[in-house]
């Protein structure tokens, strides 16, 4: 697909890199309502127990319906400190931790008011380590129904690939031993098994992921 259209979410899964791989453009829908229960303001990563939860905490909490582009983070209760932690409890015996630590370290050393901030930050970061190319536009407008000449994610439900019965590719996982594989995570899990072969990684699996995600989209 040439174009995507997604909402602002962190980290984004895997997946959504894989429809994001090989496009011109990716839309982002500053203009649309905030949906409680998506990827919005979460992330998934994997831990010894399974799948650890990662929520960015809101002003007046998730039961709201304004803009994205107007959605607030509560910072009172640190977040990103406990975020950081875990993370680096997880992952710090990965392959590639090390090699990005400190650059990631720095998203969650600065304050965010906004969810869009955070979420567009760490769409770019990610970005420049996975060294893909597109350009980013950001949306005004909310449009309900885009043509089919662009790939609507913003439909995506979280953990909803588990009830679509496609094998989803694997790559080691530090906890794969304890908890078995564990699909579609933060791009942050592959980055820090894959490093510098995870745009390859991607490609190489792209068609069976689009599978998945195909799927899996709500409609």
């Amino acid at each position: 697909m040439s174009f995507v259209i997604s909402p602002f979410i962190p980290f984004p899964n895997i997946s959504w890199w894989a429809a994001i791989s090989g496009a011109q453009s990716l839309y982002l829908d500053q203009a649309e309502h905030f949906q409680k229960m998506t990827y919005r303001n979460r992330y998934y990563i994997s831990g010894a127990n399974g799948i650890i939860q990662l929520s960015i905490p809101l002003i007046h909490g998730r039961n709201q319906r304004a803009a994205m582009k107007d959605i607030q983070i509560s910072n009172k209760d640190r977040w990103q400190v406990q975020h950081w932690r875990t993370l680096v409890s997880v992952y710090r015996r990965s392959p590639y931790f090390d090699h990005y630590e400190n650059s990631v370290n720095s998203l969650f050393q600065k304050q965010y008011n906004y969810l869009l901030d955070f979420n567009i930050a760490s769409i770019r970061w990610l970005k420049e380590q996975i060294k893909m190319q597109f350009e980013e536009q950001l949306i005004d407008e909310y449009i309900k129904v885009y043509d089919d000449a662009v790939y609507d994610l913003r439909k995506m439900k979280p953990r909803i690939e588990k009830s679509v019965e496609i094998s989803y590719p694997e790559y080691y996982q530090v906890f794969k031993d304890r908890t078995g594989f564990l699909p579609n995570l933060s791009m942050l899990d592959l980055l820090f098994s894959e490093g510098p072969y995870t745009h390859d990684w991607v490609n190489s699996h792209k068609r069976d992921i689009l599978k998945m995600l195909n799927g899996s989209i709500v409609n």
